[in-house]
């Protein structure tokens, strides 16, 4: 079971989901503030972050940037208020998937189980591809362009890879949160429109005219053509 750190404000959402996650066979370490957190990824070296989006101090937005200065950690945020502007600026900020409280601790798991599939699968046909600048490596889960490897999140790194399987073929947003991030018809199209963002201003040499990533309007998103 992998290693999470639980960094919540909320004693009793705190306590009821690191209770129900270890019941689950799950090692947890909790924190109650960004600061507090920020300081046990040095010593708990965490497998997964479940970050609570309201913190006081340093909030979640502010938090998961700062894991993102330096690390491709998975991030799943916490949030009570699921429609919120706030959940947007947490994607933008690098958080891989979102769950509104309070949820079910299978439910929980489940999107923990999720993301870390995205680091385990490699996505389609295995192997080294190169398309343009960019050089895939399904095998090595690494992604490079012009022989630099780029630092991608997993949710980044799975849609990339599940794109440039099917060059030009056409994947509405409903296609990508089924296939990338698991979820069923309750998924929200925000993290696909977020993710895709972060995506163009990693791969793209000029993100607002993408080459890689495009959008196909009124039906989603496709990989190329290459010009």
């Amino acid at each position: 079971m992998p290693r999470v750190l639980l960094i919540e404000d909320d004693p009793s959402v705190r306590e009821g989901v690191e209770l129900g996650l270890r019941r689950r066979g799950h090692e947890v370490r909790a924190a109650e503030t960004g600061e507090a957190g920020l300081a046990a990824l040095k010593t708990f070296q965490p497998e997964l972050v479940l970050l609570d989006l309201m913190l006081p101090g340093i909030n979640g937005v502010q938090v998961c940037t700062r894991i993102r200065e330096t690390s491709q950690l998975p991030i799943i945020m916490l949030t009570a208020r699921g429609d919120d502007f706030d959940v947007v600026v947490g994607l933008e900020a690098g958080a891989d998937d979102y769950i509104v409280k309070p949820a079910r601790t299978e439910v929980i798991e489940a999107r923990i189980r999720a993301v870390l599939r995205r680091l385990a699968d490699p996505g389609g046909r295995p192997g080294l591809e190169f398309h343009g600048e960019l050089a895939l490596d399904r095998a090595g889960l690494t992604a490079a362009k012009s022989g630099e490897r780029l630092q991608l999140a997993p949710s980044e790194l799975k849609l990339l890879l599940h794109l440039a399987a099917s060059p030009e073929q056409v994947f509405s947003r409903q296609q990508l949160l089924e296939s990338v991030w698991e979820h069923s018809y309750h998924g929200d199209a925000r993290l696909v429109d977020a993710c895709v963002r972060r995506l163009r201003n990693k791969i793209e040499d000029v993100s607002g005219s993408p080459r890689y990533i495009q959008t196909v309007r009124g039906f989603g998103y496709r990989f190329g053509p290459l010009r």
